[in-house]
């Protein structure tokens, strides 16, 4: 299993399963070894697709945390392809995305999760007042 909860299965001498899910578990009859017990679940790594302000492209974050990436991967493209263009400062659609950059740009858009670029800080802040692709009120630190 790659990721996610465990449900560990064991048979015993006498055809029956035991089941550990996280739980310790033991026996009150005094058997010589307790019930395994399982890993905690850990969940899942969710990858986004984040600004890099040194690049001026996106890349896939693999670790980041209180508004910025720690650990970037491969270059990527936000799935609504609303990107940050550095040149003016603002948010556009992205007509031709090619390697974490955009060739081609639309109209202004704002992403779908609010979480934009602040280029005075270099973090990535929840938008708390959209406006043609910029934010006019900057709110709490969000995950890139």
């Amino acid at each position: 299993m790659a990721c996610g909860h465990a449900d560990v299965k064991h048979t015993t001498g006498g055809g029956t399963t035991t089941h550990a899910t996280g739980q310790g578990s033991g026996s009150a009859q005094g058997s010589a070894a307790p019930a395994p017990v399982a890993a905690p679940d850990v969940g899942c790594l969710s990858p986004s697709c984040a600004y890099h302000a040194g690049a001026a492209a996106y890349f896939t974050c693999l670790a980041g945390g209180a508004g910025a990436c720690f650990h970037f991967g491969a270059p990527c493209t936000p799935a609504d392809s609303c990107m940050f263009d550095a040149a003016d400062r603002t948010y556009k659609q992205c007509g031709k995305p090619v390697e974490g950059q955009c060739k081609q740009w639309g109209a202004a858009c704002a992403p779908a999760t609010g979480c934009m670029f602040d280029p005075a800080d270099g973090l990535h802040h929840h938008c708390e007042q959209i406006t043609g692709g910029t934010c006019a009120q900057y709110g709490a630190l969000c995950a890139p």
